[in-house]
């Protein structure tokens, strides 16, 4: 089924295929121009699975258009094929995650000051032994910041800066958003609901008194997340083991699932608030603190007959100073159905990305892929698309913290580490929804 486009996009024009398959290198040479042979090799991998998606679903599309029945075979293979490209792309994410993942303890060290080194030293020696001493007299007491006796010490600066940067390696919506780290519990940030009022005026003309802006408050409160991995006594008195290294290992993952989908769905209780959870409204009668929909016009699914003019629309519903840095974000269910979309001359409106690390791309705009985002059902809002870097705020509240708990699970050694993360959205017009409702 072929899609009429109903207009270029500024910034973003269509390429016809020669230009986009123009732009793509040999297959047989991707490995060669990329450093590392693994990651060159997924890139081959995933075109060559696009290709043979392209061209199963064109026997697909050909024929139903020559109305025969579709064949049960062909279907079946476009899914395998489908399924395919979705782990190829997965193994070229993970490829190139863990190459842009830095290590901790590796190449030159940055230079530290006294009392980062005795921090160290202190922290590495309460991990191993359960020895406090030092800590504490750097920390004069430990406090929970506000959740209740529980204690911990604060890890070394620089874990807890690597820590933060491989989140926003994994979750994809912190990579999008603005990021702050506060020192207080909660960040606070005023906007303005109704813009001060002005004009034109003549040289000499009197000035009339306008209106002031109305401000409102927005409001990041902090909350605490936690993890608590497990090592054996063995595995902490074994010196050549960087605890650093595996602590990070260790809670990474955990903090970045739950991030990923707090930031989506979270409700705002001692969780950060997700921007699906805000009031919606028609963005035909968009107000500001809500987040403006299009909708599908059909239940749970595209329309039938050119269903990518419904993204057309909600590209063109975003204002076109939002555009220049807006993101497609849904799960890899749509973008599996979104796949298959063309435009009139034949040409995939998706495209694979172009080099390892790059994202692939919708209309032109990056997409990133979160699964936290729901599937396509009655009533679902299953595609985002804006600026999320202005219209997302993530807060960190500085400071990691871990209490050694060699007790509760013995003979392993329990590592309670808490952060405390919120977020929620700061421009209620930079976001955009798809709305799968009549």
């Amino acid at each position: 089924m072929t899609v009429q486009i109903p207009g270029q996009i500024p910034g973003h024009p269509q390429r016809s295929a020669p230009e986009v398959k123009g732009l793509l290198p040999p297959l047989e040479d991707k490995a060669a121009t990329t450093a590392d042979p693994a990651v060159g090799t997924a890139l081959t991998d995933l075109s060559r699975a696009f290709e043979a998606f392209k061209e199963t679903n064109d026997a697909r599309l050909a024929e139903l258009e020559g109305r025969a029945p579709g064949d049960v075979l062909t279907e079946e293979k476009l899914a395998r094929i489908d399924a395919a490209l979705d782990t190829a792309r997965t193994r070229l994410d993970r490829l190139t995650l863990d190459h842009r993942r830095p290590p901790l303890g590796g190449g030159a060290p940055a230079p530290r000051d006294g009392a980062s080194i005795e921090h160290k030293a202190a922290f590495d020696l309460y991990v191993r032994a359960g020895e406090s001493g030092g800590l504490k007299r750097l920390e004069a007491k430990a406090l929970s910041a506000g959740s209740g006796p529980d204690g911990g010490y604060l890890v070394p600066a620089e874990v807890e800066r690597m820590v933060l940067t491989r989140l926003s390696n994994l979750s994809p919506i912190r990579a999008l958003a603005t990021v702050r780290v506060i020192s207080s519990g909660q960040y606070k940030r005023a906007v303005s609901v109704r813009d001060a009022v002005s004009g034109w005026v003549a040289e000499t003309a009197p000035r009339p008194q306008t209106d002031t802006p109305v401000l409102s408050e927005l409001s990041f409160p902090a909350m605490e997340l936690y993890a608590m991995p497990a090592a054996t006594q063995t595995l902490l008195d074994d010196a050549i083991v960087d605890i650093d290294a595996w602590l990070a290992d260790e809670v990474e993952t955990a903090f970045a699932e739950q991030e990923s989908t707090a930031f989506v769905t979270g409700n705002g209780v001692s969780r950060p608030r997700g921007f699906l959870s805000y009031e919606t409204v028609a963005n035909t009668a968009w107000v500001p603190g809500k987040l403006g929909t299009v909708s599908t016009g059909v239940a749970g699914a595209f329309p039938a007959a050119n269903p990518s003019d419904v993204l057309f629309d909600l590209v063109y519903a975003l204002r076109a100073g939002y555009r220049q840095n807006a993101t497609f974000v849904m799960n890899r269910r749509v973008q599996a159905t979104i796949r298959k979309f063309k435009d009139q001359d034949g040409n995939y409106l998706w495209q694979p990305p172009l080099a390892a690390g790059a994202a692939a791309t919708l209309l032109g705009f990056p997409v990133s892929e979160a699964e936290a985002m729901p599937n396509a059902a009655a009533g679902s809002l299953s595609v985002a698309f804006g600026d999320f870097r202005r219209g997302y705020l993530v807060v960190d509240r500085a400071g990691l913290r871990v209490l050694r708990d060699p007790y509760s699970a013995k003979p392993y050694v329990l590592f309670y580490t808490t952060k405390r993360v919120g977020g929620g959205v700061q421009d209620f017009d930079a976001l955009k929804l798809l709305a799968f409702a009549a």
